[in-house]
């Protein structure tokens, strides 16, 4: 236990240190958190936090294995399960690294964690059997890809949807790699010791960030951080199956159970997506996090009471671990009511510090600027004299509706058209906000020709407003009118007669 001691605060002292790093690298790359109407922040913060996170975490370990430690000898001698966490670990972080500083989509996103999902598989870290209640040891070894892949995938994108306040996914990931050591020290085998040293080596690299991550951060993790986080939360558990199967069936339901509160918030966001008939990665503003302050929380209340429901899940995953079945089943249903009942009800609690809410909730800022600018372009679109006044007008109307950005494409029957694609953006408009904003698209139907007319906006809810489409649709109305208007004819006598024109 000296050498997991040791390793803990060489993970605290550097994952603190390089932290300041990171900051001044995430500057000069780029990588920097731009406020918008879905983020919390209302200035620029820099990511690739996650760095130091990654450094706190490896560099202790080689240290103990060149010191020669037992317990550093012992993690390493098992090569094949050494390679899958620190080639899957560091692959992640630096997919991370990439959306934080260039972006990706999230499809591919997905399919990098599927691909580092496989590799973890391939080098043994692979879900083979479980232990659940009431049904007790359950393998399923030849399903173990299909298994262990959704397992990574799952966790994974649990912590990166939980990342949505100052020191929030930290904090949960240090409850769960409690619970992890708690468990793995319970169990007492070789190899569970080398779980109980990972976990706690991550543990203190989490600590030492979050003196800089706690409210007011003056750095994020970003994807770097959250992926590389929820990758070795889903790892870390597998870590026993080369020395004790059965160790490792029963702790593998102690992180399902301590990440409860993330996952809870990553399926009700699958579902609320897929009610409202949205793409599943879309990003919107009604994760926990997002209620509480929307209810009246500071941003530091509400962290600590998703803290405190964090510490409940860790409970109930050590008595899930040591009880029995009646036990198990009594903590399980008790834990789902009180998170029930804290995202139901903590808002309107004054126990739990929140402000009473307004009941007139201000209109979304972007739907007053449309209102202001929708009368101005109608009328200018109806006294325009012919096609070439419509671009100066949509490009006037989007920058005092304050649109992020305005595209006009087109495309004719017989590869011809009379309007030219064009574009407009904001003068500050960032990858960042063009990559987020709320995308509304009407096509205008010509005679031979089809117009598209794409409107992008920073939104709270991250989804067409029906206000904003009502206003929108008058303003593609009147320009449909305009493009149709035929120009008068241009007869001898019509001509506008110069000094020296003949009549």
């Amino acid at each position: 236990m000296v050498s997991t001691l040791t390793a803990v605060i060489l993970a605290l002292v550097l994952s603190w240190a390089a932290t300041p790093l990171a900051r001044r690298l995430a500057v000069t790359v780029g990588a920097v958190d731009e406020p918008t109407a879905r983020r919390v922040h209302t200035r620029c913060v820099p990511r690739l936090g996650g760095l130091a996170i990654v450094a706190g975490f490896v560099l202790p370990l080689f240290i103990l294995v060149a010191l020669g430690t037992q317990i550093g000898l012992l993690w390493f001698s098992q090569r094949s399960l050494v390679l899958g966490l620190l080639a899957g670990g560091l692959a992640i972080a630096a997919v991370g690294a990439w959306d934080d500083t260039k972006g990706m989509r999230a499809r591919h996103k997905l399919a990098a964690q599927v691909l580092v999902a496989s590799i973890a598989w391939a080098c043994g870290l692979r879900l083979e059997c479980v232990t659940l209640p009431y049904f007790g040891h359950v393998s399923f070894w030849p399903l173990s890809f299909l298994v262990t892949i959704p397992w990574f995938v799952a966790i994974i994108n649990a912590v990166n949807l939980i990342d949505g306040l100052d020191g929030l996914a930290a904090g949960v990931g240090f409850f769960a790699c409690v619970a992890n050591f708690i468990t793995a020290y319970l169990g007492g085998y070789p190899g569970n010791m080398v779980i109980c040293l990972l976990a706690a080596t991550l543990a203190g690299a989490i600590v030492g960030f979050l003196f800089h991550n706690f409210h007011p951060a003056t750095i994020f993790m970003g994807d770097t951080g959250s992926m590389f986080l929820g990758f070795m939360l889903a790892a870390i558990p597998l870590f026993g199956v080369g020395t004790h199967k059965g160790g490792t069936a029963l702790a593998v339901m102690v992180p399902l159970l301590a990440l409860g509160l993330p996952i809870f918030d990553m399926i009700s966001a699958m579902v609320r997506r897929y009610v409202a008939r949205r793409p599943i990665f879309a990003p919107d503003r009604s994760h926990i996090h997002h209620k509480l302050l929307d209810k009246g929380h500071s941003h530091r209340s509400a962290v600590l009471i998703l803290y405190g429901l964090s510490l409940l899940f860790t409970v109930v995953a050590l008595v899930a671990y040591v009880g029995r079945s009646l036990e198990i089943g009594f903590a399980l249903v008790a834990c789902s009511v009180v998170l029930f009942i804290v995202v139901r009800t903590a808002g309107s609690l004054p126990l739990f510090g929140a402000q009473p809410q307004d009941p007139r909730r201000a209109r979304e800022a972007t739907v007053e600027a449309l209102r202001r600018a929708v009368p101005w372009a109608l009328m200018e679109m109806e006294a325009a004299s012919g096609v070439d006044k419509l671009r100066p007008v949509l490009e006037r109307f989007a920058e005092e509706a304050k649109l992020v950005a305005l595209e006009v494409s087109s495309a004719g029957a017989n590869g011809s058209a009379r309007v030219k694609p064009w574009s407009w953006a904001q003068d500050a408009a960032t990858a960042q906000q063009l990559r987020e904003a709320v995308v509304a698209v009407f096509p205008i139907q010509l005679e031979g020709e089809t117009v598209e007319l794409r409107f992008r906006w920073d939104s709270e809810e991250c989804a067409v407003n029906p206000q904003a489409d009502m206003l929108l649709q008058l303003v593609v109305d009147s320009a449909e009118r305009l493009l149709l208007r035929r120009p008068p004819p241009r007869t001898r006598d019509s001509r506008p007669h110069g000094r020296f024109s003949v009549v």
